[in-house]
């Protein structure tokens, strides 16, 4: 656990970025040899455009990251959150709550939310807008909608009274999660049914790519599944029945050019298509 401690309370940002690349670079290799589906699109013209969302989330970050350093320093300062307040238990035990605070407060929840509020919503369109789900998909974020998710990034590290080199490991798993379950691969139903009882899968977060609800309103969860078991918002949909996108944007000049996707929080709301019967619940 110390190890841990040292190597994640002096990682660097730069190391951080090569975290973010080389899971791009990993997950890519392996989408190309075994890919779940056989997109019929330009592979680097759509990487293109997720790349530019990409870059601008982390502009969008950069520059607000000393928040959340003074954020964790101020817990620790004040023996406030509860890897402070659950100083009596071991460590990890105290570590591993924290994380679990982490997750669900700054990607569980700020994303259900992004899903209930029509405002927040139409800035999060611009990630279920893409049509070919893959690795690439996972940083495809709206600048509005990274200051909204570190909004809760923040409000969660105070919760949790996380100390960085917490904060560090979490982002860290939250950039390889968030790869591997946008990855278009599929894991053998046998490894999936292990896999899942704790972390989500490609498998599990491919349904909430589909593109009519209720399924698009599902499976939230970035790096643990236990949320969205004990929230009732797990589902489960057949792989050959998932269609990728938004019912809303489904033209290409829609859902594929950056101007318009940029556009898209400031035009006119869209309200659902079709919402399929749930047969599943």
């Amino acid at each position: 656990m110390e190890s841990i401690i040292n190597y994640f309370g002096h990682i660097p940002s730069a190391h951080r970025s090569a975290i973010l690349v080389g899971g791009i670079m990993f997950f890519w290799l392996l989408e190309g040899g075994w890919p779940l589906f056989r997109f019929g699109y330009h592979k680097w013209k759509h990487a293109g455009v997720n790349f530019f969302f990409t870059f601008t989330t982390i502009l969008v970050n950069f520059p607000l990251a000393f928040i959340l350093l003074k954020a964790s320093d101020w817990t620790t300062r004040n023996h406030f959150g509860l890897m402070q307040w659950l100083d009596g238990l071991p460590l990890w035990i105290r570590s591993a709550v924290s994380l679990l605070c982490l997750d669900l407060v700054g990607a569980w929840l700020a994303h259900w939310t992004q899903h209930k509020t029509k405002f927040l919503w139409r800035f999060h369109i611009i990630h279920h807008a893409d049509p070919f789900v893959d690795t690439t998909t996972a940083n495809r974020h709206h600048p509005g909608e990274s200051l909204v998710r570190f909004i809760f990034t923040t409000l969660a590290v105070i919760i949790a009274g996380a100390p960085m080199w917490l904060v560090f490991l979490y982002q860290s798993m939250s950039v390889v999660l968030s790869q591997f379950n946008h990855a278009n691969i599929s894991l053998p139903v046998w490894i999936d049914r292990i896999v899942n009882k704790v972390l989500v899968t490609p498998n599990m977060h491919h349904v909430h790519h589909h593109y009519r609800q209720p399924y698009t309103d599902s499976n939230y969860g970035n790096i643990f599944s236990v949320w969205d078991r004990a929230f009732g918002t797990y589902k489960d949909l057949s792989t050959g029945d998932i269609v990728y996108g938004i019912d809303t944007h489904p033209k290409p000049e829609e859902n594929g050019r950056i101007i318009n996707l940029l556009g898209i929080p400031f035009q006119k709301y869209r309200p659902p298509v079709n919402t399929q019967q749930d047969s599943d619940s």
